[in-house]
């Protein structure tokens, strides 16, 4: 007995196929509302965290990223500079953190001269390298910073797998568990990132004020 196969779909491969072909859709609308990473006229994108791109990070920052930008002083055209900033360099760290304070500053999402929200500049950073703990960690401190801690949680367990060996993240993640009264783990993470060499010690003084730190 013979089947006619084109007419004959296993459903399963076709339930697949078409999973498949949503996820796909999916990700090509992220990159569409977000923008491609060598758009025409792109110097870049360049990896912040490989030595072979950052050869090109001294004439970016010395454009658009001195001291002046940093500093986001009112009424600069701040945002441009940044923006640029982290079009040739998604996964600029220091540039991110500029960008979230700018844009809390501003209280949008999209802050002036900005070509991307905050997410998107996230979601480039990621695309150019997926398995940065810092970037994961910022995205967290941006989440919390505007009220979505559950979601900023998230962030921080990615940058705790990435990087559990981290100061700055587990003194961070232990900021955020405080808030969200995990003591515990905010104890947790705060002996280790004292332990790696933490300088600041607001997190052990906010734990002591409410009796949970026993040294």
């Amino acid at each position: 007995m013979r089947f006619n196969v084109r007419n004959k779909l296993n459903p399963v491969l076709l339930a697949l196929a078409l999973t498949l072909n949503f996820f796909s859709i999916g990700i090509l609308h992220a990159q569409e509302a977000c923008g491609a990473l060598d758009g025409p006229g792109q110097f870049g994108p360049f990896d912040y965290t490989k030595p072979e791109d950052r050869t090109n990070l001294a004439v970016v920052e010395s454009y658009h990223f001195g001291p002046k930008v940093q500093s986001l002083p009112p009424g600069a055209p701040t945002g441009g500079d940044i923006d640029y900033t982290l079009r040739a360099f998604p996964n600029h760290h220091r540039a991110l953190e500029r960008m979230i304070e700018f844009s809390i500053r501003n209280k949008s999402p999209k802050p002036p001269g900005a070509n991307y929200n905050l997410p998107c500049y996230f979601d480039r950073a990621l695309r150019i390298k997926p398995d940065d703990g810092i970037v994961y960690m910022l995205f967290g401190d941006y989440l919390a910073r505007t009220g979505k801690p559950q979601e900023a949680l998230e962030k921080y367990k990615e940058a705790l797998r990435l990087r559990p060996d981290d100061a700055n993240v587990n003194y961070n993640a232990g900021l955020l568990y405080y808030n969200l009264k995990n003591y515990e783990l905010a104890i947790e993470h705060a002996k280790k990132a004292y332990e790696l060499g933490f300088p600041l010690p607001g997190l052990k003084n906010k734990l002591q004020k409410i009796g949970k730190w026993n040294s």
